[in-house]
């Protein structure tokens, strides 16, 4: 029994948010593994682009930052310079300058400084599992999966518990913005022009910029030292500070990709156990499962559907010639399911070695600055869920979200088996 079957025709276009909004195109992905795998996409929302879709051929790029750049974008749309400017986080830079800023906050998401947050985790982990799971039947999105990461947003960032569910609506409005269900200014089906120069070109961004800017006064004020925030604010060893942009920037990027991106990992992850029932045995066993189950659980996700890059000179790859300036898309998803590289990819092997996924950004610059925490809400919130069912069965048809960027089931109806 597999988890799901895609049901595209293996000719999707790759360029539309509806394609994705039944699900990942896979049998599209694997016609363009086995075909075409670096393929041409003319896109009338602006400039065309080439998908890169083999494991191997990801890895090989991703390395390669000085032929494909992240300096111009790393979604679909186009941008001018002053855009992009504008809305820029270091994901959107390129060695040395992406370094230099890394190095100002990769210290507060180190794996030894999210091992402190085991104990916060797994408490939230037991009080939301104990509410959801006394209910039956119920949307595990919802109730389980969206729960965890906004709780868990104001322990990181030190913000006030009352402005959790604020802070998440705006950042499902900000990295869903191409979904009706998130956010009233839907990307491709009106004028955003306003909010062109706001983080992901959302009024939701300026929404969060704004909170930032007042938050990050108060902090200064008081001297807050709660959350990684505090962190993130200090000198670095040549005294330097990140500036005022790149904070509000920096921010916006974690209230939205911190928070969704967990969301959807553990959304799948349950959608993977109530299609596979010996999985719930198997983390039920215990043991060498937990070294392994929450890289198997994110790479069946991959709520990071492609990121872009852009390239800074001809060259050639399976004869296809890439000019200076063409956008190329690193689709991890496919990646992540390249039958080249891994067994039976549409199934979820808990014991799958955690080094074959993509999902990180494996080998390149921009590795993900968040996975310890993903995999530490992951690997906590499964084990807690083990402890307390002894089956998950869906309850209805689930929904993905409307979105090439991000991938996500958005509704998620099971019902459970209590232990």
């Amino acid at each position: 029994m597999t988890v799901w079957q895609p049901t595209d025709d293996g000719h999707a276009d790759l360029s539309s948010h509806d394609t994705f909004a039944k699900g990942a195109p896979h049998n599209t992905f694997a016609r363009l593994r086995a075909e075409d795998p670096v393929h041409w996409t003319d896109w009338s929302g602006g400039k065309g682009f080439w998908s890169i879709t083999r494991h191997a051929d990801i890895l090989e790029l991703n390395r390669q930052f000085d032929l494909v750049s992240s300096a111009q974008g790393i979604r679909m749309e186009d941008q001018t310079p002053e855009e992009y400017l504008a809305r820029r986080t270091f994901q959107e830079t390129d060695p040395p300058e992406h370094m230099k800023t890394r190095i100002k906050v990769a210290k507060a998401f180190s794996k030894p400084v999210m091992a402190e947050f085991e104990p916060q985790v797994r408490e939230l982990c037991v009080e939301i599992l104990d509410e959801a799971l006394a209910k039956g039947e119920f949307d595990a999105t919802r109730e389980i999966a969206r729960q965890l990461p906004m709780r868990m947003l104001g322990r990181i960032l030190g913000t006030p518990d009352a402005d959790l569910p604020w802070l998440v609506e705006k950042g499902d409005a900000l990295i869903a913005n191409t979904d009706p269900d998130f956010t009233d200014h839907v990307l491709d089906k009106m004028e955003t022009d306003e909010f062109r120069l706001m983080p992901f070109n959302s009024p939701a961004g300026a929404e969060l910029w704004e909170y930032a800017k007042n938050l990050m006064a108060e902090k200064n004020r008081t001297g807050d030292t709660d959350g990684v925030l505090h962190m993130i604010l200090q000198p670095d060893k040549d005294g330097e500070v990140i500036s005022e942009m790149e904070f509000r920037n920096f921010f916006c990027l974690l209230v939205a990709a911190g928070n969704d991106t967990t969301r959807y990992s553990i959304a799948a992850g349950i959608q993977a156990l109530a299609h596979q029932p010996e999985l719930l045995g198997q983390m039920q066993e215990g043991g060498a499962v937990w070294d392994t189950a929450a890289d198997e659980i994110i790479r069946w996700a991959t709520p990071a559907l492609y990121f872009r890059r852009t390239a800074t000179r001809d060259f050639e790859l399976h004869g296809k010639t890439i000019r200076k300036g063409d956008k190329v898309l690193f689709w991890w998803i496919s990646g992540n399911r390249d039958e080249t590289v891994m067994d039976d990819p549409m199934r979820v092997d808990l014991f799958r070695p955690a080094t074959q996924h993509i999902s990180f950004g494996k080998g390149g610059p921009h590795l993900c600055l968040g996975m310890h925490l993903a995999r530490l809400e992951v690997r906590v919130l499964f084990e807690e869920l083990a402890k307390r069912v002894k089956s998950i069965e869906p309850a209805g048809e689930h929904k993905f979200l409307r979105s090439n960027f991000v991938g996500g089931i958005k509704e998620l109806p099971v019902s459970v088996t209590p232990l």
